[in-house]
């Protein structure tokens, strides 16, 4: 397929000016020499009705400007709408039910889930891999969309895993694919326990179960495409816990609150920035079909800092 100088990659999100990526990407790509210095937002509403999803896949299928797109919050809406719009979908998309990057080959259109990749990443930029060995905590993952199951399934799938993991939602329907994607990648059935909060007090109440050196992690949204914070202004985190905003931009309220008992609990608390910068990397080498080896990564973390 060839494109013009108009070409371009896309970005499909909830509010995709705000992000970071829009003054990155052209710097990163004049590091890598890609074909394109635009990124073009693709802003789609929470919730949309699935027709808006199609539409926004045809739209960059049909482009033949657009080289592809990475997916953010709208993930596993993608999927659930659009799979059939797509000629490939990796066997981590399916496995997940999520499209998280959007690709051109030739003519055919290739989906993939860049999720487990991404978690499994960041995670390891700072957590020891003997964290939960050696200090005996469990995992408490807030939110069971794309990012957050994925999240926990990696956790699952470590040598040094937790002692438990709990996922929760606000309804039961996330838990169930949750459940179904463990279920298939073979964790062990008393690992993961599936919880439906119904508010702030309900996931305090997770939270002060927590032995020390405990995993929290913010993976809702909250704080960035919806307003507050899962845990209430009461919330005691685990002595010695690590606590992990998925966020990097918004109020980041969640990340405020362990920021204030870092020092008294002796915490650990890391924002989304990680998770950002290899998303991005991993989508960007899908897209434009590069290799993308670790180095390559560390400097472009380095580009992007300079913007933070």
């Amino acid at each position: 397929m060839t494109r013009g100088s108009a070409s371009s990659m896309g970005f499909v999100g909830v509010s995709t000016a705000g992000s970071s990526i829009r003054t990155v990407f052209p710097e990163w790509a004049d590091a890598l020499g890609l074909p394109t210095r635009r990124l073009v937002g693709h802003d789609v509403p929470l919730d949309a009705p699935p027709k808006v999803y199609r539409d926004v896949v045809t739209a960059i299928r049909d482009d033949p400007e657009q080289w592809g797109a990475l997916v953010t919050t709208h993930k596993m809406a993608v999927h659930a709408a659009a799979r059939d719009l797509f000629d490939d979908c990796d066997e981590l998309a399916e496995t997940f039910g999520e499209i998280s990057c959007i690709a051109k080959r030739g003519d055919r259109l290739v989906g993939s889930a860049k999720d487990p990749v991404t978690a499994r990443l960041a995670l390891e930029e700072f957590l020891a891999p003997d964290h939960f060995a050696a200090g005996g905590g469990e995992a408490l993952v807030l939110g069971s969309g794309g990012a957050g199951t994925a999240l926990s399934h990696q956790l699952g799938g470590r040598s040094d895993r937790p002692v438990r993991i709990t996922c929760t939602a606000l309804t039961p329907e996330p838990l169930d694919h949750a459940r179904a994607v463990h279920q298939r990648a073979g964790l062990p059935a008393d690992l993961v326990r599936y919880v439906v909060t119904r508010d702030a007090d309900d996931v305090d109440a997770l939270v002060a179960e927590l032995p020390p050196t405990s995993l929290v992690v913010n993976a809702t949204g909250m704080g960035k495409d919806r307003p507050g914070s899962p845990v209430s202004g009461s919330v005691r985190f685990p002595e010695r816990g690590v606590v992990w905003e998925f966020n990097y931009r918004g109020p980041l309220d969640f990340w405020h609150q362990a920021l204030a008992q870092q020092g008294a609990r002796g915490l650990h608390v890391e924002d989304g920035w990680l998770y950002f910068v290899h998303g991005w990397t991993q989508a960007v080498a899908e897209v434009f079909d590069i290799p993308m080896p670790p180095a390559t990564v560390d400097e472009l973390g380095r580009i992007a800092s300079e913007h933070r």
